[in-house]
C-alpha cells in the first residue's frame, strides 16, 4: 500500500506553509517541522483502522480520503474530501487521556494519495513546545465539560429519581390508606355480625331456620362476587335500591335507607328478600337482614383490604423492576416487563392521559443494561409528557425485526421543530424554561443506547404525532448486518 521509495521525502519550510495548519508558524519552526515529518504514498486502500493504536497525524497533499466509522457493524462514511491540507489521525494526540490514543475511525484512500504524515510522539511535543497555554486550555476545556457532563447528568438521575419516588409515594399512600380504612370499618361490622349471631342464635330459632340463613348467607358472598364484575348503571343502581327500601319499609325493618344500598350493591333485589322471610319469618327478620347486611359489607371490605394490598404488592414489584434492586446490572431482560414498570412508576404523571400498549408477544428477551434503559423509558415519556401538557395520547409499540428489538414512543404533542430537531440529542440543548430542565435527558439516553447497548436511537416529528424510537440488537456479541430502512 505504502511506496517505501517516497517515505523519507521531505517537504520544505516553503511547501509547509501552503497547508492551512501551518500557514503562520514561523520559519524555525517549519524547519523543524520539515525534519520531523515525512511525505507517505499510499495507493490504495486502508490508512489506518478505527479503534487501533493512534500513531501518526495525517495531512492530505493530494488525492482523496474517506473517513468511516463503525454502527451495527456496519461502516457509516462520515467525510470524504479532496481538500489539500485536511488532517486525520492522531491529531489531539497531545491530550494525555488513555481515550485519546486510538483512531476514532478507519481512513482509507480512493485512489492514490500523498500525506504528510507527523509521529503522534512529534505531533504530542509540538504542541506542548509551541503552544503550551493554548494546550492547557483546551484540554481545561474538554476535562471541564466532561466533568459537567458527569456532575449535571448525576444530578439529572437523582431528579428524576427524586420525581418518581415522589409520584410513587403517592401511589402506595392510597392504597395503604384504603386498607387502613376498610381494615377499621371491618372491625366494626365484625362486632355487629357477633351481635346479631348472638340474637339468631339465642335458641329460639330452629335449627332448619340457622342452616337456611347460612345457605343464604353463601348465595349472597356468591352473588355479591358476580355482582362486582358486571357494569351497572347508577340509574338501575337507584332503582333497585328504591325497590328494597319500599319492600323494608313494608316489612318494618329499620333504618331501610341504611340497609337497601348494600344490598342492592351485592345484587339482592325484592325476589330474594322474600326467600328470606320465607326462611326466618317476619319475628327474626331484621335480624337476619342485618346479619346478611354484614356479611355483605365485610365480604366487600376485604375485597377492598385485597386489591389495596394487591395494589401496594404491584407497586413494590414494579419499583423493584424499574430499579433493578438485588440484580446483575446486566442481564437478559424482557423490555415489556421494563416499560410496564417505567409505566407504573411514572403512572402519577400520566394522569389524564391515554396510555396506549402495542406490545408484540413474540419480541424475545435481550441482554442489556436494565436499569439505565428504565432511564431511557423514564427520559423519553417524561418529554412526551411535558410535550403534551397533560391531555393527549402517549403510545408505546414494542416489536422484532429482523436482528433488532425495536421500541417506539409516540405522542400527539405540537411536535418538534425542523430548525431545532437535529440539536436535540445535544448535551445542555433544552426548550424547556430556566430550571425546569437541564438538556441532558436525551443526551444521556442516547449515550445508554448508542455507546452501552450498541443501538440506535432516531426521532420522526410533525404536529400531532412525534416518535423516538429507539433500536436495541438482540445478540450485541454477533456482528450484526445493519438494516438500511430500520436504522434511517
Amino acid at each position: 500500500m505504502t511506496d517505501q521509495t517516497e517515505q523519507a521525502r521531505r517537504l520544505t519550510p516553503d511547501e509547509l506553509r501552503t497547508l492551512f495548519l501551518f500557514e503562520s508558524l514561523t520559519d524555525e519552526q517549519l524547519q523543524w517541522l520539515s525534519e520531523a515529518g515525512y511525505v507517505e504514498s499510499v495507493q490504495d486502500g486502508i490508512v489506518f483502522t478505527e479503534g487501533e493504536p493512534a500513531t501518526c497525524c495525517y495531512i492530505l497533499l493530494s488525492g482523496e480520503l474517506r473517513l468511516c466509522k463503525l454502527s451495527h457493524g456496519e461502516e457509516v462514511e462520515i467525510n470524504r474530501t479532496r481538500q489539500r491540507g485536511v488532517y486525520a489521525g492522531a491529531f489531539n494526540a497531545f491530550f494525555g487521556a488513555d481515550d485519546r490514543k486510538s483512531y476514532t475511525a478507519t481512513m482509507r484512500v480512493t485512489e492514490p494519495s500523498e500525506f504528510y504524515v507527523i509521529s503522534a510522539a512529534t505531533m504530542a511535543q509540538m504542541m506542548n513546545s509551541w503552544f503550551p497555554m493554548a494546550v492547557h486550555l483546551i484540554e481545561g476545556f474538554v476535562m471541564g465539560m466532561r466533568r459537567t457532563n458527569e456532575t449535571v447528568g448525576e444530578r439529572e438521575r437523582l431528579l428524576a429519581l427524586g420525581s418518581l419516588s415522589a409520584g410513587l409515594t403517592h401511589e402506595l399512600n392510597n392504597p395503604a390508606a384504603a386498607a387502613v380504612r376498610a381494615a377499621a370499618t371491618l372491625r366494626q361490622r365484625v362486632a355487629g355480625m357477633r351481635s346479631k349471631l348472638a340474637m339468631l342464635a339465642d335458641g329460639t330459632l330452629d335449627a332448619t331456620k340457622l342452616h337456611q340463613i347460612v345457605e343464604l348467607q353463601e348465595a349472597a358472598v356468591e352473588r355479591l362476587d358476580k355482582t362486582k364484575d358486571k357494569d351497572v348503571s347508577p340509574m338501575e343502581l337507584s332503582d333497585a335500591e328504591d325497590a328494597l327500601t319500599d319492600w323494608l319499609d313494608d316489612h318494618d325493618v329499620q333504618a331501610s335507607w341504611d340497609v337497601a344500598p348494600v344490598l342492592a350493591a351485592a345484587g339482592l333485589d325484592v325476589p330474594w328478600m322474600e326467600e328470606v322471610l320465607a326462611a326466618v319469618g317476619p319475628k327474626y327478620l331484621e335480624g337476619a337482614v342485618r346479619w346478611l347486611m354484614y356479611t355483605i359489607d365485610t365480604e366487600s371490605l376485604m375485597n377492598e383490604i385485597d386489591d389495596s394490598v394487591t395494589r401496594i404488592s404491584t407497586l413494590v414489584g414494579a419499583a423493584k423492576q424499574y430499579s433493578q434492586i438485588d440484580r446483575a446490572p446486566y442481564q437478559v431482560v424482557d423490555l415489556r416487563e421494563l416499560l410496564k414498570s417505567t409505566l407504573v412508576m411514572m403512572s402519577g404523571k400520566l394522569q389524564g392521559l391515554d396510555v396506549v400498549k402495542e406490545f408484540d408477544p413474540e419480541l424475545p428477551p435481550i441482554p442489556a443494561y436494565a436499569a439505565e434503559l428504565n432511564q431511557v423509558w423514564t427520559n423519553i415519556i417524561d418529554n412526551a409528557v411535558s410535550a403534551m401538557g397533560g391531555t393527549g395520547t402517549l403510545t408505546i409499540r414494542t416489536r422484532k425485526d429482523g436482528a433488532y428489538a425495536v421500541v417506539e414512543i409516540g405522542d400527539t404533542g405540537p411536535g418538534i421543530p425542523p430548525e431545532i430537531r437535529s440539536r436535540i440529542f445535544e448535551p445542555f440543548f433544552t426548550t424547556k424554561p430556566i430550571g425546569e430542565g437541564t438538556g441532558l435527558g436525551l443526551d444521556i439516553s442516547w449515550r445508554i443506547v448508542v455507546k452501552k447497548h450498541h443501538g440506535d436511537l432516531r426521532v420522526e416529528s410533525r404536529p400531532g404525532d412525534t416518535r423516538f424510537r429507539i433500536v436495541l440488537p438482540l445478540d450485541p456479541d454477533q456482528e450484526l448486518e445493519s438494516d438500511p430502512d430500520l436504522l434511517a
